[in-house]
């Protein structure tokens, strides 16, 4: 899938067509009113603390309440759509997750088109996964189970938590870059199924989230081989990233905010107290111990970055002919 990069930068700029003196005057009335924030899944997961820590920190740094919006249902795809239709005033945002990048690829009949349709405004933060076996696999080390899973080619099964999600992406990724044969196995529930049939060796490999992969590891329930960020991570020091075997290998979750095609102004105001934030010690505190890190920058910087991840997974599913269930 070639995304139309010079043609997005474009229209990221767009909106600051309007006159100077009419975005400095709307700039400086934003804003006036509730601010709605979309988040396509439940109350509770991660996406969802993440929005309320924003919310209330733009609710106290702009004077207007951040109003959580929880919008589940097809995939993201359901509060995603309701977030770039609405008016493109600053009043409505959406938190942008990794998988609106997968989407854009995995369905083909999107009434939307993420990149086209959204102004982003501000990255949050990050978390990687972990690929992590049962321990009854005798592979230790990346090396070890890329030669196992060669040896073994088709018998390896691998959790893939729901099709099309980041945690079955990366594995795809990986079996791609590796050249091995791993059976993906899809779980409609997500992480919850798939981790106790991973303790249990009923599938013996997942790249799992950190979050809830963590207390498993410490436990000896499941070993850790790799970590998929480009660097080694804080709570599991000693363990290696796959690029450290697979050079240029990277997948990680994701958080950001953007709206629909917005005022550049707006953009920006949002996008200056939401990297003062991700600068505040507190608030750095309470990403950490969700698992996630610190992942800031301009509109610009997350502009590329969506047009990037969305190219980069375009390119393993249809390696993998991911459709969706």
């Amino acid at each position: 899938m070639k995304l139309p990069r010079r043609k997005f930068l474009h229209l990221a700029a767009g909106a600051a067509a309007l006159p100077a003196v009419s975005r400095f005057a709307w700039a400086q009335a934003y804003p006036s009113r509730p601010v709605r924030l979309i988040v396509t899944v439940g109350a509770g997961g991660a996406p969802d603390i993440i929005a309320r820590l924003i919310g209330q920190w733009l609710s106290e740094r702009l004077g207007q309440p951040i109003v959580v919006d929880n919008r589940p249902g097809g995939n993201g795809n359901i509060g995603t759509e309701i977030g770039v239709r609405a008016p493109p005033d600053g009043y409505t945002l959406l938190l942008a997750l990794s998988l609106n990048a997968i989407n854009a690829a995995l369905y083909e009949n999107l009434s939307f088109n993420f990149i086209r349709d959204t102004a982003p405004v501000a990255s949050i933060a990050s978390t990687p996964l972990i690929l992590e076996v049962n321990p009854t696999v005798l592979a230790k080390t990346v090396p070890e189970f890329i030669a196992y899973a060669k040896a073994n080619p088709g018998k390896i099964n691998m959790a893939a938590s729901s099709t099309g999600s980041p945690v079955h992406v990366a594995g795809e990724l990986f079996k791609m870059m590796a050249g091995v044969d791993l059976i993906a196995v899809p779980y409609r529930g997500g992480e919850g199924p798939a981790l106790p049939d991973l303790i249990s060796g009923q599938v013996q490999v997942m790249f799992g989230a950190m979050p809830s992969s963590l207390g498993y590891i410490r436990a000896g329930k499941l070993r850790a081989l790799a970590v998929t960020s480009a660097t080694r991570q804080e709570a599991l020091p000693d363990v290696p990233t796959v690029g450290e075997f697979l050079p240029g290998y990277e997948a990680r979750g994701w958080y950001g905010i953007v709206a629909p095609r917005t005022p550049i102004a707006i953009v920006e105001t949002l996008n200056k107290e939401i990297n003062a934030a991700l600068a505040d010690p507190n608030m750095k505190k309470r990403l950490t111990d969700l698992g996630v890190a610190v992942f800031a920058g301009s509109p610009a910087d997350f502009a590329k970055f969506i047009v990037d991840e969305t190219e980069k997974w375009a390119k393993v599913i249809k390696f993998a002919g991911i459709k969706p269930l």
